[in-house]
Order: structure tokens, then sequence, then C-alpha cells
């Protein structure tokens, strides 16, 4: 009798356990066919087609080199062996209205442009159309290949390592590279509030990522809750430091550019890209962090039902201890990382500490930082507190 009712109940746990699996299947299947919806609508209603420039008797074409007719360089000691001088090409269109056409072109090198290229190198090749017909010239290596084998090792060691998990988020990566290449970029171009469409789009990828990953729980939706308030907190604080400390969107290097494209009639505001800039740089590590924390307190609850609010929060913030730790030094690291060929220049030149942190660069770089740990510092006891209250609401 005892051995029919364990097995009565194993059966009914087995089969209260496939009826989650299929409706968090479902509610992950239908998240994804409505995420695509709204990217959809929102691509078709978004007309970029006034806000893009384009060289309309320029293009870049593949070519093969088939010849090296001349080769005029030499190593130069001064830049580490790179070679400088010219070379003339022989090369095979590879594609384009040129497809199959075998031009020759000079192939000017420096230190900064530098193609070396030999027999069977792959280019890219610069059309430009005049009235008495087209130029050709060397514009850089064609690394298609090379990057779209590598984005591909990726995408294969996150879903066989990751499984069901990995592929979700890989879907969740990709929707959400979609929608700041496809609404973002064109909405910030027409002249959007960076901010608020900016905070926008990081909800909704917050959202359609952490449902893709682990479906709607309790899990989930602090999680949510969590990263949202944390990125946004990080943004306002970095906004107000911009403001005090006198310091905005102008100061950034391609700020002269952006200008130049606000004044050809896009009415792209500049002041506060560099806060929305903040914004989707933190959120990732954010979003980390706060998946985390949702999930141990989900695991510890699950295990002993009998946890305080109060307790599930402490033992939250003892997690979050240890992971704000990691990720503060990712984003601090990956910002002076990114700046390492700056940091060196400064160096080299021996500029003071009063002058040095008071630049321009110096001083957004040490905001973009700061400004994203805080974010994951102050992520921590929110999720904390909100999954602990959560958890034991469900219950």
């Amino acid at each position: 009798m005892e051995k029919w009712k364990k097995e009565n109940m194993n059966n009914t746990k087995k089969n209260t356990n496939n009826n989650r699996i299929n409706k968090t299947t479902w509610i992950k299947l239908i998240t994804f066919l409505v995420a695509i919806l709204i990217i959809g609508v929102l691509i078709l209603s978004i007309d970029s087609s006034d806000i893009r420039s384009e060289e309309k008797n320029i293009r870049y074409d593949k070519g093969v080199v088939e010849k090296v007719l001349s080769d005029n360089t030499q190593k130069d000691s001064a830049t580490e062996g790179i070679r400088r001088g010219s070379q003339v090409l022989q090369v095979k269109m590879a594609n384009g209205p040129y497809k199959g056409q075998v031009v020759t072109m000079d192939n000017y090198l420096s230190a900064q442009f530098n193609v070396y290229a030999k027999e069977g190198t792959r280019i890219m090749v610069r059309v430009t159309v005049y009235e008495e017909g087209p130029n050709f010239s060397v514009y850089n290596y064609d690394r298609s290949l090379l990057l779209y084998g590598f984005i591909g090792l990726f995408m294969v060691l996150l879903c066989v390592i990751g499984g069901k998990k990995g592929f979700s988020a890989l879907i969740g990566l990709i929707l959400t590279l979609l929608v700041v290449v496809k609404i973002l970029l064109p909405l910030l171009l027409k002249g959007f509030p960076p901010l608020t469409t900016t905070i926008g789009v990081i909800a909704f990828a917050t959202i359609v990522g952490f449902i893709l990953i682990d479906g709607i729980s309790v899990k989930t939706s602090s999680a949510i809750i969590g990263t949202i308030a944390g990125v946004v907190l990080a943004g306002l604080l970095a906004h107000l430091a911009g403001i005090f400390g006198h310091i905005n969107g102008y100061q950034m290097e391609e700020a002269e550019s952006l200008f130049l494209i606000a004044g050809s009639g896009s009415g792209i505001k500049i002041t506060n890209l560099l806060t929305a800039g903040i914004l989707i740089a933190s959120l990732g590590a954010v979003m980390d962090v706060a998946m985390s924390i949702a999930s141990s307190l989900h695991e510890l609850h699950e295990v002993n039902t009998s946890l305080t609010t109060k307790q599930l929060f402490r033992s939250g913030m003892n997690i979050g201890k240890d992971a704000m730790g990691t990720m503060a030094n990712t984003l601090i690291l990956a910002f002076t990382g990114s700046s390492l060929n700056l940091l060196l220049m400064i160096y080299s030149y021996g500029i003071p500490y009063t002058q040095l942190i008071n630049t321009d660069s110096i001083a957004i770089e040490i905001i973009r930082g700061i400004a994203g740990s805080i974010g994951i510092v102050l992520t921590v006891p929110i999720v904390a507190l909100i999954s602990a209250n959560m958890e034991k609401r469900k219950q």
C-alpha cells in the first residue's frame, strides 16, 4: 500500500512538472511571437529613409587579389615592423555590378591605413562612380568570413553548453540587438528624447529576454523589476553627475560628427546621448546580478519554505555582495580597457593629476564606469527585497 502511494505521488509530481514545462514553453513561444510582431510593426512604422544620408556614387564590393604587379613596401622599425610604401594590385571583383571584372589599383600603406595584400588576399574595394567611369581603390581587408565564423562559434557554444536556456538567451540577444539597431537608433536620429526612448527599449528587452530564458514566474518578475530599477537609477545618477559636472553629449569624441548630422536636418538630440549609452552599457551586468539573486532566493525558498521574508532578504544580500564585487570590476575594467590607448597617451605626457581629473574625456569615463557600478550595487537590495516578498506571498 505504501509503495503504491509513493508511486502515485511520484507520478503526480512528474505530471505537474510536465504541465509546468509545457506551460512555460507555450509562454516562451507566445512571448517570442508577440515580440516579433511588435518589433516588426515598429520597424515598418519608422521611416528611416529620410534620416540616413548614403553616398549614392560610392559602393563597397568584395574582391580577391589575383596578382601583385609591384611591391615597393618595406618594414618600418619605427612602427614595430609594419610595412609602409605602395603596391600595384590586380584584383578580381567578387560581387556587385563589376563581378568577374579584373581591375588594377594602387594600394598605399601607412602606419594607420595598412592593408598589405598578397595573391589570394580577400579585400574590400571602394568603387567611386564618376561620369567618365568607375574608380577602384583598396578600402580594407574582407573580414566578413572571420567575423561570421567568430559569431557562429559563440552561438554554437552558447547553445551547446547552455542547452535550451542558452538557445533562449541567444534569441533574446538577437531580439535586443534588432531593437537597438532598427528601432532605437532611427528614433534617436528622428529627434526622440534619448533617455525615455532608451529606457523604453531597455524595459522591452529586459522583459522579453527574461521571459524567453525562464518563462513568467516570481523569479523572473522580481529580476525584471530589479533590472529596470537598477538601470534607471544608474542613468539618473549619471544624468545628475553630468548636470553638476557640466558634462553632456557634446564632449564625446563623436560629438562633432553628430552635430553635423543634426545640422543637416536630422533632429537628433545630442545632450543626453552620453547617459543613454550608459544605460545600455550597464544593462547586461545589471541583468546578470538581478537574475542571480532572484534565482538563488527562489531555490532557497523551494528547499526551505519556512524561511521568513527577513531571512530570505539577508540571504539575497549575502549572495549579492559576492556578485556586486565581480560585476562592478567587470564594468570598471571594461570601460578602462576601451580607453586604454587614451590612458597610455595621457600617462606618457605626464599630465598632472589635477589637470587629468578635470579633463572631459577622463570625467566621462569615470562617470560611465561609476554610474554602471552604482546601478549594480543598488540592484542587489532592490532584487533581494522584491524577491523575498514575492516568494513569501506566492506561498
